[in-house]
């Protein structure tokens, strides 16, 4: 065979294999065979933060279970376990897009859920988040274009660093502060940018900012720099994997100091053995099951009864998140469109838009890019366990 005919014969076999893939693409379920509308979700179900993710998935099925018992409309939830990959969260969203998958919650974590935005909003998939948090997961960092195909019921990271700032300033008083960070994690270096901006603007004078690295077991190194400094408060914005093993290696080091996190922390008080290392801390999340609200201790109560566990934060933000998604599919199909079509994904975007809904986590609209406005809740670390401090 000569060359040209090689080339030829590649050239086929790839036109065969695109337009084999094409026909998979065009000829996706727009709904299972029963008529529900399929929604598929990205979570990280095994893996080192499935800790998240198992609690999103909790109570996204909470309210689907919910809302398909209502009558009316139908979701069918198509799941991929992403690991916190970023690779397999793009992976994910094509295979639930071939599913037939007419819009997206997830993903978990902001690394994975930045690496698939650009895809759907190519496609304009409705999408939207319960606990992705950095600013970059609904705006294009090098463009500053808006994503406007995606949501999210979360807080962003700018918000987070911004209130602890002034939280640590107004409420706890302090004059100097330090940070430590992962300087690999987006999430964590968002916080810590946002925290180190305002405390300028407020007059609080940063003594120290150290930083590690993922897998790191030794902090010792940081702390002990951070000690030297004593500082009134030390902000950590990272997972409760980190803090678990933080908070007792600064007793180790003896600094004693206020310690000061964001929704990263979640679960802390369940995670750690023994929470003593962390007595006194604060931090930032979007939800409490301690707000006396009857529509906040009704959730608890079903969430309870269907899970056996409390729902933390990320279940409830999953909650919201999807009361805000079935809520605009519903709205769109009573308008008469297909699900699927490019006419039914634009009116869902848009549906999400107008929200104005109260939810388990707060009160929700949107702002011009596509963050909500809400209210932060404290807590307070107290006798080893997390207490609601208040609204803030």
């Amino acid at each position: 065979m000569t060359r040209k005919m090689r080339m030829l014969s590649m050239v086929l076999v790839v036109v065969m294999v695109i337009g084999v893939l094409a026909a998979c693409r065009d000829d996706a379920p727009a709904a299972s065979g029963d008529g529900a509308i399929i929604v598929g979700a990205l979570a990280p179900l095994t893996g080192p933060v499935a800790q998240f993710g198992t609690a999103v998935r909790d109570g996204v099925l909470l309210y689907t279970e919910e809302f398909n018992a209502r009558g009316g409309v139908q979701i069918q939830l198509e799941w991929f376990d992403e690991e916190g990959q970023a690779a397999l969260g793009v992976a994910g969203y094509h295979d639930l897009v071939d599913s037939g998958a007419t819009a997206i919650i997830g993903a978990v974590t902001s690394g994975v859920t930045m690496a698939v935005v650009p895809l759907a909003y190519e496609d304009n998939m409705p999408m939207i988040t319960g606990t992705s948090t950095h600013y970059n997961v609904t705006v294009d960092a090098d463009t500053g274009r808006v994503f406007t195909n995606m949501f999210r019921s979360c807080f962003i990271d700018p918000f987070q660093g911004y209130v602890m700032a002034n939280f640590a300033f107004h409420e706890v008083g302090a004059q100097t502060a330090a940070v430590l960070y992962n300087n690999e994690v987006d999430y964590s270096i968002g916080l810590t940018e946002a925290f180190l901006e305002q405390a300028e603007v407020l007059g609080l004078e940063i003594v120290a900012v150290e930083n590690f690295q993922n897998a790191t077991v030794d902090y010792r190194g940081q702390l002990t720099n951070i000690a030297q400094h004593d500082p009134d408060v030390l902000f950590v914005p990272a997972y409760y994997q980190d803090i678990s093993v933080i908070g007792p290696q600064s007793q180790d080091v003896g600094l004693d100091t206020v310690l000061l996190g964001a929704d990263g922390w979640a679960t802390i008080a369940d995670f750690m053995h023994d929470a003593s290392s962390i007595e006194g801390a604060y931090f930032l999340t979007g939800f409490s099951p301690d707000v006396d609200d009857p529509q906040v201790q009704g959730f608890i109560e079903r969430f309870y009864d269907r899970h056996s566990a409390q729902p933390n934060m990320f279940a409830a933000q999953a909650y919201d998140a999807a009361m805000i998604l079935f809520a605009a599919i519903e709205l769109a199909v009573d308008a008469g469109y297909e699900a699927n079509t490019p006419e039914f994904k634009e009116a869902v975007i848009a549906n999400m838009a107008a929200t104005n809904m109260t939810g388990v986590t707060g009160h929700i609209t949107f702002d011009d890019r596509n963050n909500p406005q809400k209210t932060a809740v404290i807590l307070h670390i107290v006798d080893g366990r997390e207490t609601f401090w208040g609204y803030f």
